[in-house]
């Protein structure tokens, strides 16, 4: 479809994408582990975030079962999605 077949976006559409594309933006979080940014961590609900490399070296004591793992702040089961 080309755009001059497209209709014109109405200001309502315009600001409705803006905030879906608002919302869609990536956010690089910072490790609490290692200090650095990283464009996916492991996040709690309690705001502990984990990339995957730390998460990597230190599964070990934070998951006895490789499903779920547990929050060094709170103490909250998170689940890996992997089920």
């Amino acid at each position: 479809m080309s755009d001059s077949s497209k209709k014109n976006d109405s200001p309502q559409d315009r600001k409705r994408m803006e905030l879906r594309d608002r919302r869609r933006r990536a956010k690089d979080r910072i490790c609490h582990c290692c200090g650095d940014p990283a464009p996916f961590c492991w996040t709690c609900r309690c705001g502990f975030a984990i990339c995957q490399t730390c998460m990597g070296d230190n599964v070990w004591g934070m998951s006895c079962n490789g499903i779920t793992w547990q929050c060094p702040d709170c103490g909250a089961q998170n689940g890996f999605g992997n089920q």
